[in-house]
């Protein structure tokens, strides 16, 4: 009987045990661990290193296929317990290559005493671009322009599956950088100049990578970037200082983080540049008493690309790299994007045993990391299962990625009604973007600079191929005419447009990113010019289709475009869909997300100051080429009866505005509503106008709609200058296309 107790006892005790581990939080499970941990194992736990530092070599470069090198791995996770691993280390590679590279770096982890399996991240930014045969999506800048993010939350969900597929659990995306200053060679990275229109594409990224648990096998951690004022330096070239007085981070730069943060993003990628004197790497108020304190932040944040290394070797605000270490992770980095050697490590260890860093520090950062191992599952399910992923690539995926792209090409001018051409006509193409596939992929393709895109996506058509399949070879001649940067023969191309009756002529840029992507004029290249002055001279039709990361001026040849389609870079569907709007199959409905400028040293943007207007400044005030939310249809649209439920507004009584839209034309066609709130007085000088709601419907010819939006205090408030958000009574007006109505907020 005794025997009998004492074992239904055990048995109690046992399930009481297990029940209490299954009810523990990630966070408890993680802080549980560090207390098992040593110094060096978690030191390891905030090290990341990039793949290319344990590749297999050939005659000094990369071996392809990649091959690890198995002792420089042993070294990185046995004797330095190094938690996570990054990059492609070069070129895009097999999904089966990439599911046998992470099954071997997880399984000599889960070697290891402690079995904490290794955090692996990738630049996934529009698919999962560094997996070949991955469906490659339009970049944010022309996701954004489909004004769609239910579009948006499908597209990240594919990446979020493809990336999966390959084993790989993390991706650095979304950008939250705000999209001001065109100069920059980010802005295709971005979701456009907008707060609120990033804050909702950036929610819809986060639901769609993440799923509603992202420890599904089908889904990822998102990491917002880059926390935060990256996107706006001075000289518009990337990492470079920015001047950006606090009241306007918060304004303008903070609220898409915080919703970002309130959707539930776990991990976060810090500012590589620096603001206000002080590299963000190194700014306590901004990555721990805002991202962590005031934002309630319980992820973690992670260092861009050496840039705690640059805190010595270029902002010259620490003497060495141990300096450097101790100012990073004091501020509030919890992990370090090294990238590809130790001395991070050795840093700091030596900085906690001298008491430089905090024990207490080391911990927190630990614990948040392991958090996220925890919710993502990587503990209960570190290795990937290539069977999983039947539908990596499908036809529906790559459905999808046509019908993103069908969203995301705007038509900026159509005189005398020219698209959709007319059947029949004799076409000419011509143009540096027109037999290439290197400006529809833009930077981040299947290399960082996305040089190989002709090669690795051959199997797609370029813009001159779609047009040759759409409207038959025998229809459609074709000359470079130039390149981006040479005129090589458009003495040619002049001759050849002669016996067309209709021009289309494809310039923008080539791919790039980052600092290889920096310019000193915003201008269009001086070849491109020349081109479109000498095609301008036939007399004949042309068509601009603009492939460019950023809004390139235009002004002095826009004059002698019939019409102009805005590709933005808009994925391996690009040619399909430019094809298919020239022929009539698309009706286009993008939008601008940002401001297109007529001059290079008018760069307002559309939420510019009164004392920034023509009225004020009429010499070089704004003028720009095209708005913010510009895009025309092949319909027409028609709007009336805008309506306001109250004309007082209180804290607690939000209004609903309505307006009526109806499809006048003679087709289906897609419009996005924008509504715009301008505060006419405030305490701090207010903008023109800001965007406070959209919403994109689907209209017959014919057809009306009533479009419904909710509008509260929050919608009208500011930062002050106590640096505080405040809704001020006073008068404000509402404009949706041409109709304007007025309320009071008391």
């Amino acid at each position: 009987m005794t025997k009998i107790i004492f074992l239904s006892l055990l048995v109690f005790l046992t399930g009481s045990m297990q029940a209490q581990n299954q009810q523990e939080t990630p966070g408890q499970k993680a802080a549980a661990l560090v207390g098992k941990m040593t110094l060096e194992e978690k030191v390891g736990q905030m090290t990341q290193i990039s793949l290319e530092a344990f590749l297999k070599m050939e005659n000094g470069v990369v071996a392809e296929p990649h091959q690890l090198d198995m002792e420089k791995l042993k070294a990185a996770i046995q004797t330095y317990k190094v938690g996570s691993i990054l990059n492609v280390g070069g070129d895009a590679q097999t999904v089966k290559n990439w599911q046998g590279i992470i099954t071997s770096i997880q399984k000599l982890a889960l070697a290891e005493r402690l079995k904490i399996p290794v955090l692996y991240g990738i630049d996934a930014i529009h698919g999962n671009n560094y997996t070949l045969n991955s469906v490659l999506f339009p970049q944010q800048i022309a996701q954004a322009a489909t004004f769609n993010p239910e579009m948006v939350r499908k597209a990240t969900e594919v990446t979020a599956y493809e990336t999966r597929a390959s084993f790989i659990p993390w991706t650095f995306s979304p950008v939250l950088d705000l999209g001001r200053q065109p100069l920059w060679p980010r802005i295709w990275e971005t979701f456009g100049e907008d707060p609120y229109l990033v804050t909702k594409m950036g929610e819809a990224s986060i639901a769609g990578f993440q799923g509603k648990d992202i420890s599904d096998k089908y889904h990822v951690a998102a990491c917002l970037k880059h926390y935060m004022g990256y996107s706006m330096p001075l000289s518009g070239h990337d990492r470079t200082p920015a001047w950006i007085p606090e009241r306007e981070l918060r304004e303008y730069f903070l609220p898409q983080f915080a919703a970002a943060v309130k959707a539930g993003a776990r991990t976060v990628m810090v500012n590589s540049g620096e603001i206000n004197g002080l590299p963000v790497h190194a700014d306590k108020h901004i990555l721990t008493d805002i991202l962590k304190g005031e934002l309630g932040f319980t992820g973690f944040a992670v260092s861009d690309w050496q840039d705690i290394q640059y805190l010595y070797l270029r902002h010259h605000i620490a003497k060495d790299n141990k300096e450097a270490v101790m100012i990073a992770i004091n501020a509030g980095i919890d992990m370090s994007m090294v990238p590809t050697d130790y001395t991070f490590c050795e840093a700091l260890l030596a900085l906690v045993k001298e008491g430089k860093v905090p024990v207490s520090r080391i911990d927190d950062a630990v614990t948040r990391i392991l958090t996220v191992k925890y919710e993502m599952g990587l503990f209960d399910r570190p290795l990937g299962k290539a069977s999983d992923y039947k539908d990596f690539n499908s036809p529906a995926h790559n459905q999808l990625n046509y019908a993103v792209a069908s969203e995301s090409i705007a038509l900026l001018k159509n005189e005398a009604d020219l698209l959709p051409l007319k059947p029949g006509m004799k076409i000419f193409v011509t143009g540096p973007s027109a037999n290439s596939m290197r400006p529809l992929n833009g930077g981040w393709a299947r290399n960082w600079q996305g040089l190989n895109s002709d090669e690795t996506e051959s199997d797609h058509n370029t813009i001159l191929e779609a047009i040759q399949n759409k409207f038959g070879k025998e229809q459609v001649s074709y000359a470079p005419g130039t390149t981006f940067t040479d005129p090589v023969d458009i003495a040619v191309a002049v001759t050849q447009a002669a016996s067309a009756d209709v021009i289309v002529l494809c310039i923008g840029e080539n791919s790039y990113t980052e600092t290889p992507g920096n310019i000193s004029d915003l201008t269009l290249s001086a070849p491109q010019l020349e081109l479109a002055k000498a095609l301008s001279k036939t007399g004949k039709p042309i068509v601009f289709v603009l492939t460019e990361g950023r809004p390139r001026i235009i002004a002095q040849i826009e004059p002698y475009a019939t019409a102009v389609l805005h590709a933005f870079l808009s994925g391996n569907e690009s040619g399909n869909v430019i094809a298919d709007i020239l022929d009539g199959k698309i009706n286009p409905s993008a939008k601008l997300p940002y401001t297109y400028p007529r001059y290079t040293n008018a760069l307002h943007n559309y939420y510019h100051k009164y004392t920034e207007s023509m009225e004020f400044d009429p010499t070089a005030g704004y003028q720009p080429q095209w708005e913010f939310g510009f895009g025309l249809s092949y319909t027409q649209f028609k709007y009336s009866d805008l309506k306001i439920s109250s004309v007082t507004m209180s804290s607690n009584q939000p209004v609903q505005v309505s307006v009526r839209v109806t499809n006048t034309g003679k087709r289906e066609g897609k419009e996005t509503v924008l509504l715009y709130v301008s505060d006419l007085v405030a305490s701090v000088t207010p903008e023109v106008k800001r965007l406070r709601a959209f919403e994109k419907t689907d209209l017959k010819p014919g057809e009306s709609k009533i479009v419904t939006f909710t509008l509260d205090a929050a919608a009208l408030s500011f930062i002050n200058r106590d640096l505080q958000r405040t809704t001020e009574p006073g008068e404000f007006k509402i404009s949706i296309a041409d109709l304007t109505a007025n309320f009071n907020y008391n």
